[in-house]
């Protein structure tokens, strides 16, 4: 008799599962800069999910190429932005609003720390949790407001989203 070693399923956690879940709705996205997508949970339930891509009707990255525009900082310091589309978090809730699902309470599931205005709109959405799979370069703001308004900010791992830079 050969002696097999028994293989034991590690079933996901959680947030595990959502965030699998959000690298799957992630696949979506138009805009190859910031393939993101989002999650937005409830008591272990899935409520909707968004993704990085233009307004409906709109050409999107993927055919048309990016729409950057720089951002003057605070120190004067300049990032640039592809504003074609709209954010998978951004999208999520639209999702959400159209259907009539009510977010208060819930958790998100996301790529990277929430923009401002992505942090604004979960705020005032009522979400209590976000969970991010990296830190995203120009976050501060954005957890700093998580703070003052007591939703929980967590992420998977500390280092940096990064982008390749565009020609």
């Amino acid at each position: 008799m050969t002696d097999k070693k028994e293989v034991h399923y590690m079933r996901p956690t959680w947030d595990e599962y959502f965030m699998e879940v959000m690298e799957a709705i992630s696949k979506r996205a138009t805009c190859g800069r910031g393939r993101s997508g989002c999650v937005i949970a409830r008591d272990n339930q899935l409520l909707v999910t968004g993704y990085v891509g233009s307004p409906v009707g709109l050409p999107h990255c993927d055919e048309v190429g990016h729409q950057m525009k720089k951002m003057i900082h605070e120190d004067d310091s300049i990032t640039e932005h592809c504003v074609r589309t709209v954010h998978a978090e951004q999208n999520a809730i639209c999702q959400a609003a159209k259907n009539g699902v009510a977010l208060d309470g819930a958790t998100l599931y996301c790529r990277m720390t929430p923009c401002r205005v992505c942090a604004m709109l979960i705020i005032n959405c009522g979400i209590k949790r976000v969970v991010c799979e990296r830190k995203y370069h120009s976050g501060g703001e954005s957890e700093a407001m998580f703070k003052t308004a007591g939703v929980k900010l967590e992420f998977f791992h500390e280092e940096v989203q990064t982008y390749e830079k565009l020609k």
